[in-house]
């Protein structure tokens, strides 16, 4: 991650929490009390972002708070587990407990989901992939708690790398005419991935010579016909209707890639609370 965008964002998270002040604890606590912040775990999860992000949240939001404890990631916690312990001002502590918990229990319930994906494809040599499926202004942070779940990363975005999908197809009238044209605005040392619907478009693909194929919404059947068409002369990607209950049957066709927008989009938050204790 980029330090230096990751402090900016945070800035911003904090100012849209905070607003132009935190009208409740500045009436009722006093400016110079100083206690202790711990962060509980509330039940069985991956950890990320409380060593790496956390942290930055209290000492943007005042760079007297002292981070006692911070958990590193992939650490499997347990409930009643206490990941960070912070001290400073009572005031400052509040002001930065909301962003700094709505950030690590969003990032450790996508670590945690993508590990039970990665679970269920041991040990086949296949990879779990991201898609650019993410929250706008979170994408850094949710592609590396995906790695932080054991899963990889697809491109970034649309800068990152090429991938020739059923629209750009429908807009040249061909995969030949896409990637022939793609070939003519990148470099000879980018990959080349292209989106299949069916058997038809696979073999299209192969006489153009892409570097791979992804395909989008195949029953495993026709995946395995897939796998067994290429040959290996393309890397292939599985991609949509993918979940816990049949990315056993879809890892086990041979496909090289399997790409998930669930792991982003759907990962269900982590149960984790501040607890203040006084000095």
């Amino acid at each position: 991650m980029d330090i230096n965008i990751l402090k900016k964002a945070i800035g911003k998270y904090l100012q849209e929490d905070i607003g132009s002040g935190d009208l409740t604890s500045e009436a009722t606590i006093a400016p110079e009390q100083v206690g202790i912040a711990e962060f509980v775990a509330k039940e069985n999860f991956v950890v990320c972002g409380i060593e790496s992000i956390a942290p930055l949240v209290f000492t943007t939001q005042n760079s007297a708070i002292e981070i006692v404890k911070a958990v590193k990631d992939k650490t499997q916690a347990s409930p009643g587990d206490i990941l960070l312990t912070a001290k400073g001002p009572v005031l400052d502590l509040l002001k930065a407990e909301r962003v700094a918990l709505n950030l690590v229990q969003r990032l450790c319930g996508i670590a945690t989901y993508t590990l039970k994906f990665v679970e269920k494809v041991k040990p086949l040599p296949v990879r779990i992939l991201d898609t650019r499926k993410t929250t706008p202004g979170m994408r850094m942070l949710e592609k590396y708690a995906v790695r932080t779940g054991g899963g990889y990363n697809h491109r970034y975005n649309l800068a990152d790398g090429v991938l020739i999908k059923d629209n750009h197809i429908q807009a040249c009238g061909s995969i030949k005419k896409a990637v022939t044209r793609m070939r003519e605005h990148v470099p000879h040392t980018m990959k080349i991935e292209v989106e299949a619907a069916n058997m038809d478009q696979v073999r299209e693909c192969l006489t153009c010579s892409v570097d791979i194929i992804m395909l989008d919404n195949m029953e495993p059947s026709m995946m395995r016909d897939a796998v067994k068409l290429v040959g290996g002369k393309a890397r292939l990607e599985a991609s949509g209707g993918i979940n816990l209950d049949n990315v056993r049957e879809v890892a086990e066709t041979g496909v090289d890639y399997i790409s998930i927008g669930a792991l982003t989009h759907s990962a269900p938050a982590i149960d984790i609370s501040m607890r203040l204790k006084n000095i």
